[in-house]
């Protein structure tokens, strides 16, 4: 069985954060396997609170695992601080973690900030050219490049100017765009894909940038190639979220539960 490694904050509301990314591993079929950074108090409706946990304990943990379950893909979420964000670079580099999806997580769907703002270049510079796939939103893939991304056409500037930083690939997310269709951009290697799919008519759109990179992470893990695992996991939120099961006043969480694509039958299992 592949492991799948999540670096991330602890979701209270259950809805994103390592509760959904390991909840999608397993409907993927990968053992999941978690650092956590922070804890928040959280629900459908807003952060409440969060607290970052020292720099030893998540280099511990990194520890821990790379020793004995080692991951064959891993993702990065919530990370709080600019210490954590050399932490986890630190640990990443010096473990020589495979695969690595980094989601630059920094506010919540909520509109709460989840990341300090002494940290937001610091990902840029640390992170971004460790990843084999970054996966920012609009507004993170702006504070990123230093530059408006507010159509198609930005965002591919924008995933080309993430790519010059040093990553592999950039996925950058369209959700927040207006119109009928949501339009996502993948970049790599010369290549650019547009994915397109319908607009739901929903509130419950909590923790889909966590389900999607953790979704992507467990394609990795399978070792699929990137263009199948991205697709397969922007299939999986879609499903995910016309199948929400309508929980708090807010915006709820998605239905982790919708079957996954199948797994490949070399996993023999």
């Amino acid at each position: 069985m592949k492991v799948a490694l999540t670096i991330a904050g602890s979701d209270s509301g259950g809805g994103a954060g390592i509760q959904a990314d390991l909840k999608t591993f397993h409907q993927f079929g990968v053992f999941g396997t978690s650092v956590v950074t922070a804890v928040t108090a959280q629900n459908t409706v807003g952060v409440l609170a969060w607290q970052a946990l020292p720099a030893e304990l998540v280099t511990r943990q990194i520890d821990a695992l790379a020793d004995d379950l080692p991951p064959a893909a891993v993702k990065s979420g919530m990370l709080g601080s600019a210490e954590l964000v050399e932490t986890v670079a630190a640990g990443i580099a010096r473990r020589r973690l495979p695969s690595y999806v980094l989601d630059p997580v920094m506010v919540a769907t909520s509109g709460d900030r989840l990341l300090d703002r002494d940290a937001e270049q610091l990902i840029g510079r640390r992170l971004v050219p460790l990843a084999r796939l970054v996966t920012p939103n609009l507004e993170e893939a702006a504070i990123l490049t230093g530059r408006e991304v507010r159509t198609p056409a930005d965002m591919e500037r924008a995933g080309r100017a993430l790519l010059e930083l040093g990553a592999q690939a950039a996925l950058v997310k369209g959700g927040h765009l207006p119109g009928n269709d949501v339009v996502d951009v993948l970049m790599s290697d010369g290549m650019v894909r547009r994915f397109s799919r319908p607009r739901l008519d929903t509130t419950s759109t909590h923790g889909t940038g966590c389900t999607l990179s953790a979704a992507i992470t467990a394609g990795l893990a399978h070792g699929r190639p990137l263009e199948r695992s991205v697709e397969d996991a922007l299939d999986f939120v879609q499903r995910a979220i016309a199948a929400a099961p309508g929980l708090g006043h807010g915006h709820g969480p998605l239905n982790h539960f919708v079957p996954a694509p199948p797994r490949p039958p070399t996993d023999g299992w």
